[in-house]
Order: structure tokens, then sequence, then C-alpha cells
């Protein structure tokens, strides 16, 4: 171990035994003495362990039906001792306290026994106590007591004391994820107890009208409020709020004059032209047909010709940072469309999603690909008017959900292939919507989110007069596609980065 002073004793308490076996092995085989009380003492004996009881640590027995157990100054001491500092060490010896080197917690299963529907007094019973004490005295004393603060730690735990033992690095990476198994065991029993969902510990709860079909219930937690004000329709529902987020995440790339027609999180219709009008009627001839019931946003003060321009078809939702007031009067005709005007609102530095029993987390994706970080990979390098397009292509592919192929020509989006299980079949499904909307494809270019596996899909593309291609690059077969673009005089530039989206 990297730790001065090898700790004895082990402190093993946990609800859950699956994969505790061969962890509690690697610990006795660094030398740890196995501490434990209760049902885990008992298990670990039955699995042929030596474990010493708490009980007999402290000198007193579990009381009041199991609720005190670990609650003990020999117990915390062990934990919280720093043995480098002398006067720890002269009142470890006056106390009779022993060194707790690794403390292992796995907590009553609280937001399992509420989704279960039992009784309120079982679930009360299932708030842990001396569990989250232990994590935090633990996660407190890093520096000298190794914390492991779930099941799903027991593996790559033993993998590290298989290699000797933690580092102070990873000891400190353990301690924050028992701070966090914490705070959420924490807010989850909070939300309970005030008869509200736990999500992600956000205070602010707006019931929804529904989630997203009618008999799914919705809500939304946050502050609405410092993104939009809602200027006129009905209330925003729970697809209301996705689409609206897809399109000022997407309309948030551009700086020209910019109108973007979103539908199902996904643009159908977008351009970018030194008139809002004009990148208006190009957005929308991008896609009439998908563009009924859609979302619309730009990035521009909206004025009264293109309010009149837009109100001639059917919408769910309008946003932009402005209206003019005559164009809202316009905009206001229908009862039921919902206005938002954007506030400068700055995106959270990461993305939650809820998968199987717990959350995904990333950073948000905020790279967007700069010419100069580009590199021309084919003998013809792009022309300027095809750099502009390619880099265009780039953002709204980010922003569509993979596997999706981009067209477009003169800053228009011409088609999309979106959500597909083959990048070939995105391929052919953008080329199909912009032949079927009678929108030119030659000198056109094409973005994908990731790498061409095969040459297949440039060749579709340059059939159909596609003439620029920027694409990540980085597969096995990445010379196949050049070849085949630099024998039919194609640009392809290689941003060394994948935008999937999920």
């Amino acid at each position: 171990m990297s730790q001065a002073v090898p700790a004895p004793f082990a402190l093993l308490s946990v609800f859950h035994k699956e994969g505790l076996t061969p962890f509690a092995q690697a610990l006795v085989d660094q030398g740890y003495r196995l501490l434990s009380t209760g049902g885990t003492q008992r298990f670990l004996q039955e699995e042929g362990f030596q474990v010493d009881k708490v009980e007999e640590l402290t000198g007193y027995p579990s009381i009041l039906d199991g609720r005190v157990k670990t609650l003990h100054p020999k117990v915390f001491g062990g934990i919280l001792a720093q043995p480098d500092q002398e006067h720890h060490q002269v009142e470890m010896q006056e106390y009779h306290l022993q060194s707790i080197g690794v403390v292992v917690v796995d907590l009553y299963p609280f937001e399992e026994t509420v989704a279960s529907g039992a009784p309120h007094g079982d679930i009360i019973e299932k708030i842990d106590i001396g569990g989250i004490a232990l994590l935090r005295a633990a996660a407190k004393n890093y520096q000298h007591t190794w914390v492991i603060s779930g099941r799903s730690q027991y593996r790559a735990a033993q993998q590290i004391l298989q290699q000797g033992g933690p580092s102070a690095e990873q000891r400190r990476r353990f301690a924050g994820e028992a701070f966090r198994t914490s705070a959420l065991y924490d807010g989850a029993i909070g939300a309970y107890l005030a008869e509200e969902d736990f999500v992600l510990g956000l205070p602010a709860k707006r019931e929804l009208r529904y989630g997203e079909n009618p008999h799914q219930k919705g809500a939304f937690r946050g502050d609405l409020a410092a993104v939009f004000d809602q200027l006129h329709g009905k209330e925003l529902s729970y697809n209301n709020l996705l689409d609206a987020d897809a399109a000022l995440k997407l309309i948030g790339e551009f700086e020209e004059t910019t109108v973007a027609v979103l539908k199902h999180n996904n643009a159908c219709g977008l351009a970018s032209r030194p008139q809002l009008l004009k990148a208006w009627q190009d957005a929308l001839a991008g896609d009439p047909t998908s563009a009924f019931g859609g979302v619309l946003i730009t990035n521009t003060e909206l004025d009264v010709a293109t309010a009149e321009a837009m109100n001639e078809i059917f919408f769910e939702i309008v946003i932009a940072p402005g209206y003019q007031p005559e164009a809202l009067q316009i905009l206001q005709q229908k009862k039921n469309r919902i206005i938002l005007r954007l506030k400068d609102f700055a995106l959270p530095p990461k993305q939650y999603r809820t998968v199987l029993n717990g959350f995904l987390v990333q950073d948000q994706d905020d790279a967007t690909d700069q010419r100069q970080d580009q590199q021309t990979v084919t003998q013809r390098p792009p022309s300027e008017r095809e750099w502009a397009d390619l880099l265009f292509a780039s953002k709204i592919c980010k922003h569509t959900k993979s596997n999706t192929i981009v067209l477009a020509r003169e800053k228009q989006l011409l088609g999309s292939g979106t959500g597909q299980t083959s990048r070939v079949d995105a391929c052919h499904q953008a080329i199909e919507k912009a032949q079927r909307f009678g929108l030119p494809l030659e000198g056109s270019v094409m973005a994908s989110d990731a790498f061409f596996p095969f040459p297949d899909c440039v060749e579709i593309a340059h059939k159909a007069g596609i003439q620029a291609v920027i694409q990540p690059g980085g597969s096995i077969r990445d010379k196949q596609s050049i070849a085949y673009c630099d024998e039919h005089q194609m640009a392809m530039v290689a941003t060394g980065t994948r935008h999937f989206k999920h």
C-alpha cells in the first residue's frame, strides 16, 4: 500500500452482497483484517472469512433493532485519525483506537423501496444512517482512508488492490464518488418526504400537461425564466421543451442572420442570408412538408415582413431574441401559437441523461469545426464557396441525430438523412429528400457526423452531383474514400472531430 502506516482493518457494511467475496479476498491478500457487523458479518463468515465484530471493537452491542451499530468513537476515531499527526497518535493510544484504512459501504436501497410501493414505515426503515456517516467520514479523510461507496466499484477496487493499492489520486476520486452518492441519496429522501420527484437536486418543479405521450406524466425541473420569456400561446409541453432545447443549441452555432425549422429535434430547413425574409424563404424551401407543425427559430429580431410570411403556415413555436411590435401582433393571431423571446442564455457545461437506474453525464459538445483546424486530404482543395458550405453543413450535422448526412449549398440546407442505422441509408435519404423538393445538388457539399467505413457514400454523393465532403476521418479505409475523390476531382476535408448525437 502507498500509505505510510499500514491499516489493519477494512470495515465492510453493505446491503447488496453480489461481488463482495472476491473483493474481500483481495483485501485479506493485502493484509487487512475484516471488520463488520450484522448481515455483512454473517455473509463473510459463511464465505469462510475470519471477521472481527464491530461490537467487539466498540464494547457496545447493536441496539434499537439494529439502528445503532457503527455510530461509536472507536469506529469513527479509527476512520478519521491521521496517523502522520503526532497528537492523533497520542490520542489513538490513549483511547485504544485502531486505524481503519478501508471503508466499504453499500447503502440501504431507499429509492428501490419507494419504487416497489412499500408502506411508508418500511420506506423510512430503509433510510441509511450509519452507512452515510461512514461514507462521509472516510471520504473526508481520503488521504488516509480509502472509501468504496457501492457495489459497482468492487471490481475496480479489487483490481487496484491487486496492483498494489490505491494512489493518492485514486483515493481522492473514490472520495468524490462517495460524496456524490451521499448527495443523491439524501436528495432522494428529502424529495420523498416533501412528496416530490427527485431529479439531479433541481428544486423548482413545473408540472406539464403530460410527458412524451398523453398517457405519461411529465414535469420540468429548472428555471425556464432564465432562458426565455413566453409572450403568447398555450402552456409548454414536454415535447415543446425538447424541441426548444434542440433549436437553441442549433441556432447558437450561427453568427450570420439565420432561420432554422426543426421537427422532432432535427433541422428540416435552415438558411443563412443577409436578409431575414430570404433566410426564412430558403429555410422553408428545404422541406416545406416537414415544416408543418414545426419549431421556427432565428438569431435576429423578427420583422414584419418575415412574420407575415411565417404566418402563412401552421407551426407550434417561434423563438427569436426580439420582435418588432407589429410582427408580434401578426404572430399572436393564432391563439395557441407559442411565442418565445430568447434571453442571453449560456448552456450549462454538463449534459445529463437517464439510463437504466442512473444517469449518464457528459460535457456539452462545444467543439465547432473551424477552417484553420481542418485538413484537406485530397489533391483538390475546396473552393472558397465550398469551404463556407462545408463549415455550414458541419454545424447542422453536429446537431442532427446519428447516423446523419447533411447536404448544403450556398448556406442552405438541401437535405439530411437523420437517425439512420446505416450511413449509406442516411446518404440516400438526404439525396432523395433534396431531389423531392426540387433542390439542385450539382456543386453542393456533404457533411457526415462520423467517418466513412467504405467509399460507398462518396461514390453515391458524386453521382448525385456533390463536389466536396467534410467528415472526421479515422477509418482504416480512409484511403479508399480519398482515392475515389481524387479520381473524380472531389474535395475532402478531415476534421478529426466526431459529432455523434444519439
